[in-house]
């Protein structure tokens, strides 16, 4: 019986398959809409030694987002202390997404620790996704936070120049929002 319970969890669920492929990511999210409190299962899935059960982890939290964006804001603090830690781009890029949803519903502190982690990801990353997730978001955040936006623009520049043209494109178009 142990072993049937362990076959369904979570992160079996979201193992295996193509890396690029969704899994049982959208049967995991239906479970999850079904009951809320297996949403800490899913959490807990980014404790996953398996990077592709990290990457439909995100994938299945930013849809359960979108569906009851409530259900999160309990595990605000977690995702700025434990979630932000991981040093995969999917869950960067992913966070960068869901704080942005996040943004009016975060504490002062939640926001300034969210502005740090979002720096951090857009000064030391060099994944493209990562990159244009967070410019767009700390962007956003900028137009109403000068102290931020005078930070954010000097990297703004420095991405302005990047050789991949997504990354370029997005610099510049954020550039233009904050002028």
């Amino acid at each position: 019986m142990l072993d049937l319970m362990m076959s369904d969890s979570f992160e079996n669920r979201l193992s295996g398959g193509h890396p690029n492929s969704l899994g049982d990511t959208l049967n995991v999210v239906d479970d999850i809409l079904a009951d809320q409190e297996k949403l800490t299962e899913l959490i807990e899935c980014y404790d996953s030694s398996d990077e592709v059960v990290r990457l439909r982890t995100s994938n299945a939290l930013k849809r359960v987002q979108l569906a009851r964006p409530s259900w999160l804001l309990r595990w605000t603090d977690h995702l700025l202390e434990n979630i932000a830690q991981i040093d995969q781009a999917s869950t960067q890029w992913t966070l960068a997404q869901i704080f942005r949803k996040m943004k009016p519903d975060l504490t002062d502190s939640q926001y300034d620790r969210a502005v740090t982690i979002l720096l951090s990801n857009l000064k030391h990353s060099n994944d493209w996704i990562v990159l244009t997730q967070t410019m767009e978001t700390l962007s956003s955040w900028a137009t109403r936070d000068d102290g931020l936006q005078k930070q954010l623009k000097p990297l703004l520049h420095k991405h302005g120049k990047d050789e991949r043209r997504s990354v370029r494109n997005k610099a510049e178009k954020m550039l233009v929002k904050l002028i």
